[in-house]
């Protein structure tokens, strides 16, 4: 299932985890959890798809993302020779450690101004993802000190630019995640083609009028305004790796470019072509 919430073994104690060069670039992985994320890439040009944020990073990214926002793999669709590293920070690290010390009042704060996403660049790029790619190799104790080290540089650098202007809010708890799953996953596996709410409404084994109820209490939106949303981040990304705007139109389960337009400019605020324009690297 592409459309999920990823959950990390809460019987493991340590407020970290690294992922050394994980692969996920033929996976398109979008996907949330509760801990604090730092993402290095390098040797790639890709995708930045973080909350409502969607942009490109050219040849190294570091980003940090906050509690509970969804993302895309920084990799996905990459085909040349890259580097990443990823760091899981539990919850409780700043809430029971960070919160108790003044001396590090500091990166208390940059994990509150994480809920809105931080892209970092110039030498404070640099200089992260270098001791990023050096954590794997480290005892646990000098892990737990040069995480911090890391945290120290990221809460005093000027380097950097919010991806939201404000905090952003995931609508989707836990409890949602697990009762809509299948229907996150059938949109996922068919959003290419016409789907009906009374075929979407028997997989969840409710009646059609029961099922928009459902699902409009849980999400806040229509069944039809979710898939609409989903296709134009489907077509976002289409659009990004160069599929002409008509393409795009028809892979993500419109029946016409004229309808296809006015959602997108609905959703994006913006029509695909000036999206499209604005993003694509030159």
């Amino acid at each position: 299932m592409k459309i999920q919430l990823e959950t990390i073994n809460p019987e493991d104690k340590s407020p970290f985890r690294i992922l050394h060069n994980p692969r996920l670039s033929n996976l398109f992985y979008w996907h949330f959890h509760p801990e604090f994320e730092v993402v290095y890439i390098e040797g790639a040009s890709a995708t930045r798809h973080v909350g409502d944020h969607v942009s490109t990073y050219k040849e190294s990214d570091l980003v940090l993302i906050g509690s509970n926002i969804p993302h895309l793999n920084f990799d996905y669709g990459v085909q040349t020779e890259y580097k990443k590293e990823v760091l899981h920070i539990k919850p409780f690290f700043k809430d029971m450690v960070i919160g108790d010390i003044p001396e590090l009042s500091g990166i208390f704060d940059l994990f509150e101004k994480s809920s809105r996403g931080i892209a970092f660049f110039g030498k404070t790029k640099e200089m992260v993802g270098t001791r990023l790619k050096r954590l794997h190799a480290l005892s646990s104790f000098d892990m737990f000190v040069e995480v911090i080290r890391i945290l120290k540089i990221l809460s005093t650098s000027d380097e950097l630019e919010f991806l939201h202007d404000q905090p952003f809010i995931n609508k989707y708890n836990k409890k949602e995640q697990k009762r809509l799953k299948h229907v996150y996953a059938f949109i996922d596996e068919n959003y290419h083609r016409k789907i009906k709410i009374d075929e979407i409404a028997s997989l969840s084994n409710l009646g059609k009028e029961a099922f928009c109820r459902y699902f409009k209490k849980a999400t806040g939106s229509t069944f039809v305004e979710f898939l609409n949303q989903y296709r134009i981040s489907q077509a976002k990304r289409l659009l990004l790796i160069g599929k002409n705007v008509g393409e795009t139109c028809y892979e993500c389960g419109f029946e016409s470019l004229s309808y296809f337009n006015r959602t997108f400019k609905k959703v994006a605020q913006e029509n695909p072509s000036d999206f499209k324009k604005r993003h694509i690297c030159i």
